[in-house]
């Protein structure tokens, strides 16, 4: 949806507050308008594979924020404790977020970093800077593809909040630059980091619950309260979305660590999918009944299901269930179910059952008696890092490790957990679902962004 037709919409709505900071850049138009084969096409590849790639190991991190008003003052606090990284470019066109961070650096006993905050395109005078390595992008979902193309194009890693980007198109514009770039593009999938999901994947790595069948991961969250939200804040944009885009719009948090544990694009891929969603209710509802009346929210048409279930099919075999729900009154839930031949792990509550160490497989071991279960086979990482990253803040220490991970792979000269190729994949879900949904819940192939390296890629191991 284009600013301009936008405001044309909301005129018509009687919407005539809204202000210039919630419509700060465009939606892309929605895949779900594209046939089939235009989402399938998979263009020519310009450079060479990243699957496993590596960057020479660096003696100091020199780091870019764009974005620094949400989730982008965590990676910023976090920048500031590792050992090795410097922070030297500040980007934000909202002035008190801006100079929020470069206090934050400066109270830290840091040099004040160069910021720029000139309009929407001020970050591109950022990536020229020389004293630049790597850049965080922690922006409204519809920027994040042009400024991870851009930062790469300049020789800058990239670090990319979720989604990766909205449309397919995107994704292949994003893989095929960090190929031709070389260069890393990571997406921040904080959640691959809890210590719940480490614990599961290293369950998984060690084979415990046999060949892995099926899986299922969600993102529930009652986020209505962000509507709130108007010119500045998270709410402002992307209240947006659900006005103009019906499918799967969230679905990384729960889908990252399932297919790690499944090592899809390291050994197996998603093949095909099918999407389907719930009438729209929820946020006409809480509009109508809890916004003022001068809230521009207040007469949006909202177009999106309230809750989205998407099923994949791997090439192996394997299935899994992807749920999606920002709006609906329900507490907060990932899921996190791993199946195999010989047990089965599930999340929220945490609850286990595994063939010849549970008593029986028909009742889970949950609560206090996993307390051995954890001790028995906490992941590596969690128990090396675990208190550091709970002192550190971040959702429980999620984002502290993921960040430490990230630069400390960087430092030593090693492939990032998750790659490119990962991000895409799982991002894609989101417009894939959406063309799914307008057309019956019929199945869609994904695009193989690894263009057949997923078969000899190797999977992520037991780091610590």
């Amino acid at each position: 949806m284009k600013r301009r037709e936008f405001l044309k919409g909301a005129a018509a709505a009687g919407i005539t507050a809204m202000t210039a900071g919630a419509l700060s850049t465009d939606i892309p138009k929605s895949d779900a308008q594209r046939t089939r084969e235009a989402l399938m096409r998979t263009p020519q590849r310009r450079g060479k594979s990243v699957a496993g790639y590596a960057d020479k190991p660096m003696d100091r991190i020199r780091t870019g924020h764009i974005g620094v008003g949400a989730r982008g003052p965590g990676h910023l606090a976090h920048a500031l404790v590792l050992d090795g990284v410097e922070v030297t470019a500040i980007c934000d066109i909202h002035k008190p977020s801006l100079d929020a961070a470069v206090k934050r650096v400066t109270d830290a006993g840091r040099p004040a970093p160069r910021t720029f905050g000139n309009g929407e395109d001020d970050f591109m005078r950022m990536l020229e800077m020389d004293n630049l390595d790597v850049v965080y992008i922690a922006t409204p979902w519809q920027d994040h593809a042009r400024m991870a193309i851009a930062a790469m194009k300049a020789g800058k890693h990239a670090l990319v909040e979720v989604p990766l980007a909205l449309t397919i198109e995107e994704m292949w514009d994003i893989v095929s630059t960090a190929e031709e770039t070389q260069r890393h593009c990571m997406m921040l999938e904080n959640v691959n980091y809890g210590r719940e999901e480490l614990l599961c994947l290293h369950m998984c790595r060690l084979g415990l619950f046999g060949d892995l069948l099926h899986a299922e991961g969600a993102y529930i969250h009652d986020l209505r309260g962000q509507m709130f939200e108007v010119g500045h804040g998270t709410g402002s944009w992307r209240t947006l979305h659900y006005a103009a885009r019906n499918g799967n719009l969230y679905p990384t948090h729960g889908l990252g660590p399932i297919a790690q544990y499944m090592n899809i694009c390291r050994g197996d891929r998603f093949d095909y999918m099918s999407s389907v969603g719930s009438p729209s209710r929820a946020r006409a509802i809480f509009a109508k009944t809890d916004l003022p009346d001068d809230n521009p929210h207040k007469n949006l048409k909202f177009v999106c299901g309230d809750i989205n279930t998407t099923i994949i099919k791997t090439v192996l075999g394997r299935s899994l269930m992807v749920q999606w729900d920002e709006q609906l009154p329900r507490p907060y839930n990932r899921l996190n179910l791993i199946q195999g031949t010989n047990g089965v792990w599930g999340g929220f509550p945490n609850r286990f059952v595994l063939e010849g160490e549970t008593p029986n497989t028909d009742s889970w071991v949950q609560g206090g008696d996993l307390t051995p279960i954890f001790e028995k086979y906490e992941h590596p990482l969690w128990k090396r890092m675990g208190e550091e990253a709970q002192r550190n803040g971040g959702h429980g220490g999620m984002d502290f490790i993921m960040n430490w991970r990230v630069m400390t792979c960087l430092r030593e000269g090693q492939p990032l957990d998750q790659n490119v190729y990962e991000g895409a994949a799982w991002s894609a879900v989101s417009p894939l679902s959406e063309w799914s949904v307008a057309n019956r819940g019929q199945s869609i192939d994904f695009p193989d962004f690894t263009r057949g390296e997923w078969a000899k890629t190797a999977p992520l191991g037991i780091v610590s």
